[in-house]
């Protein structure tokens, strides 16, 4: 399988974020960019999570049916063609990293996934129903880590 590059002018992979794009900032989804997406590609599908949260995985940002022929996404913007879902906070699109306060600073996982086909997803999706339908589907993916604490 081949891979996406995903990279940010925000931060460098397993570096942190600034407090900008966290929810206690102005909770701003951060600049990214990436590169080889299959020409097969049908669509994009964008996932932000945090497997550190002490409840569970937490879905920061959902967006599926971004265009395959886009080559990135500017700081607070969707995604070209991207239907942001609901997310782990409620709200529709991005919701900013919220660790606990003390904690050892938690990973923010950025994937990006390209499909042969679109993906059917409920409006609020678990982390896990992203990647019960993605993974199977997938034509390539790529992924950044970000860092976070309060």
């Amino acid at each position: 399988m081949a891979g996406i590059e995903l990279i940010s002018d925000a931060f460098n992979d397993h570096a942190f974020l600034a407090r900008r794009y966290a929810f206690e900032g102005e909770n701003t989804s951060p600049p990214l960019t990436w590169h080889g997406v299959p020409d097969d590609a049908s669509e994009l599908v964008l996932l932000c999570e945090d497997p550190d949260a002490p409840s569970g995985t937490f879905v920061h940002q959902v967006v599926v049916g971004i265009d395959p022929h886009s080559d990135g996404v500017g700081a607070g913007q969707t995604p070209p063609g991207g239907t942001e879902l609901v997310n782990g906070f409620g709200e529709r699109g991005w919701g900013g990293p919220h660790p606990p306060p003390g904690d050892e600073a938690h990973r923010y996982f950025f994937r990006l996934y390209a499909l042969a086909e679109p993906c059917v997803l409920p409006d609020a999706p678990s982390a896990e129903q992203v990647h019960q339908a993605v993974d199977p589907r997938q034509l390539a993916s790529g992924n950044l880590v970000a860092l976070y604490h309060r």
